[in-house]
């Protein structure tokens, strides 16, 4: 089955019930015929189709389905995950609209937030001890995905302090299903009040030379402005720019150069020496298997071409 992606929003509006937002599906086979959208016919149905393929659909790591968790209220979490960036991930799952699919997730990242031993210990068992080591406690998210979302759950996003997420579904005949990100939101971590004072997003200035400072700040500027609901998320060893999902990783400054990895392919692309290199199988921090080596502004201007191709497939 493959996943259709509708471009990201912060607030996208509202569809009617089996419908898709400014999104259709037409199958050219023969004529031109439109091809119908559908919810599932049970929830169960979409749940089973992301947890087997969660790091594609949502760049998250599955860890666990229909959690238990041990409190005095009780309830099952419907999948437990660590995103690309090693933030705990909580998703939950609806077929239709819910309005209580946010207060839900909520509920249970509170659980995860206040049993951090249960997750480490999961993220171990699963993933090892270097991801469990790794874990971004300051920023856990919940992705709510439903076959649709009413007004006041987009404003319940904007209000809250937490990392949400809330994607809609919809099935498009036996071989398609499309994700479209309705709304997002970031909390506002200690990280992330951090990097909000740092124009760039990377390091200190005075870290860096004034040169790929400024470059640096530049690159966060466009990476920035290449659509709504994008999101910087710091790490130690890189800034990764999200979407739902990374699209690009943007290392500190080396002495001579920036490193910024895209989620492009590299043989989609013409490799040029010294600017573009092929890091499939290769060891780098962040995401992505293409390497973008930039050095001056022109080197920035050549680049904002991958930069697009990479957000338009996160």
């Amino acid at each position: 089955m493959e996943t259709i992606r509708s471009p990201s929003a912060v607030a996208a509006p509202v569809a009617e019930e089996g419908t898709v937002t400014g999104l259709k599906l037409f199958n050219t086979n023969g004529g031109v015929t439109e091809v119908t959208p559908r919810l599932a016919e049970v929830e169960a149905d979409v749940q089973d189709l992301i947890e087997a393929h969660m790091e594609t659909m949502l760049g998250v790591r599955f860890l666990a389905s229909e959690y238990v968790i041990d409190c005095a209220g009780g309830g099952r979490v419907d999948s437990l995950g660590l995103d690309e960036n090693n933030a705990p991930t909580v998703i939950e799952y609806k077929r239709g609209t819910d309005a209580g699919v946010i207060h839900q997730g909520l509920y249970y990242m509170a659980w995860l937030m206040d049993h951090k031993d249960a997750f480490r210990n999961l993220v171990r068992d699963r993933l090892g001890g270097t991801a469990a080591s790794q874990i971004l406690w300051s920023a856990p998210r919940l992705i709510c995905v439903a076959g649709d979302f009413t007004r006041y759950d987009v404003h319940a996003v904007r209000e809250h302090r937490r990392s949400i997420d809330l994607v809609r579904y919809r099935y498009f005949g036996s071989d398609h299903i499309g994700l479209e990100t309705v709304a997002s939101m970031r909390g506002h971590s200690v990280t992330a009040k951090r990097v909000r004072r740092r124009a760039a997003g990377l390091l200190p200035v005075r870290r860096q030379g004034g040169a790929l400072a400024e470059l640096a700040e530049a690159v966060d500027e466009v990476l920035l402005g290449l659509g709504d609901g994008i999101v910087r998320v710091r790490r130690k060893q890189y800034a990764a720019y999200q979407r739902l999902r990374n699209f690009a990783c943007v290392c500190p400054p080396q002495q001579t150069k920036l490193l910024v990895y895209l989620k492009v392919d590299p043989k989609s692309v013409d490799l040029v020496p010294g600017f573009t290199r092929d890091v499939t199988g290769v060891g780098h921090h962040g995401t992505g298997d293409l390497e973008v080596q930039l050095r001056t502004e022109r080197d920035l201007e050549r680049a904002q071409d991958l930069f697009r191709l990479s957000y338009a497939a996160a």
